[in-house]
């Protein structure tokens, strides 16, 4: 084996020390950074008197035309054992479920219905199986579980009929099938009895605007304690300013765009005649 050989077979060597070094060394810092956080949220819990406390690694994402995705750490602690449950919901917005059937060939809307205040996102995480923390009536009143999740529908008298049923499940289907309904729960890790974190993770397609994520406390079944925490989804750059003009100059914003569309044909013509 030369010299050159040699030193070329070490290299590797020194670089896996190196990367055992630095997994090591994050590791510390993470477990550090997890019992600092862990020591501030207890120091709150105390001085506020609360037995939940629960916050967000960041409380702004920016959606930016290059935007991929995103995700935000929670993290808390509560003062007794129990059980503990999140819940991220978009900014409510209204809408309408159609259902199309073929006739005569052609597939035509048939039926529809409007549902009023429907999350535009929504995700639930908990440490364990709901059935196992509590009740269905206690779920439902609180929105945890997309099988508790109260979607109303426009006309109050269909509430609860086999239309409603049909529709809802059809509403739920597809925002899963858009990636902004979860299809599975989330999972709560604790660290320890009283520390715990989950991983809120949001699509490229997220909507924007104000996301309140409830964090509740079960104990025996029932919630003894919770916390609502917001959260931004803003679109930045460019493309805000030119969403932000079509929202607040429709008019304009819609000329601008039949003009640019013109010239873009135009221009497009005098090349290919050239050619």
């Amino acid at each position: 084996m030369t010299a050159a050989d040699r030193s070329h077979s070490t290299r590797p060597a020194g670089y896996r020390r190196f990367n055992r070094r630095a997994a090591g060394a994050a590791a510390a810092i993470a477990v550090v950074g997890v019992l600092a956080v862990g020591a501030a949220l207890m120091l709150m819990r105390a001085a506020q008197g609360q037995s939940l406390v629960a916050d967000l690694s960041s409380h702004l994402i920016r959606v930016s035309a290059d935007f991929t995705g995103a995700e935000v750490v929670l993290f808390g602690a509560v003062d007794s054992p129990g059980d503990v449950a999140v819940v991220v919901q978009g900014p409510p917005q209204d809408v309408v479920v159609r259902r199309k059937e073929r006739t005569l060939g052609v597939w035509m809307n048939t039926q529809s219905m409007a549902f009023d205040d429907v999350p535009s996102f929504y995700l639930f995480a908990s440490n364990r199986p709901l059935e196992d923390i509590a009740d269905r009536p206690v779920l439902e009143r609180h929105g945890v579980g997309l099988d508790h999740l109260r979607l109303r529908p426009a006309d109050a008298e269909l509430e609860g009929s086999l239309q409603h049923t049909v529709f809802r499940r059809a509403l739920i289907r597809n925002k899963q099938t858009a990636g902004i309904y979860s299809r599975a729960p989330q999972h709560v890790a604790f660290l320890g009895e009283q520390l715990f974190r989950t991983t809120v993770s949001f699509p490229a397609n997220v909507p924007t605007g104000i996301y309140q994520i409830n964090v509740l406390l079960f104990q025996d079944g029932e919630v003894v304690s919770a916390q609502t925490t917001p959260l931004a989804v803003n679109k930045v750059g460019f493309g805000n300013l030119v969403f932000a003009f079509s929202r607040q100059h429709a008019a304009a914003y819609g000329l601008a765009a039949i003009v640019v569309a013109v010239f873009a044909g135009w221009s497009a013509g005098m090349v290919f005649r050239r050619r």
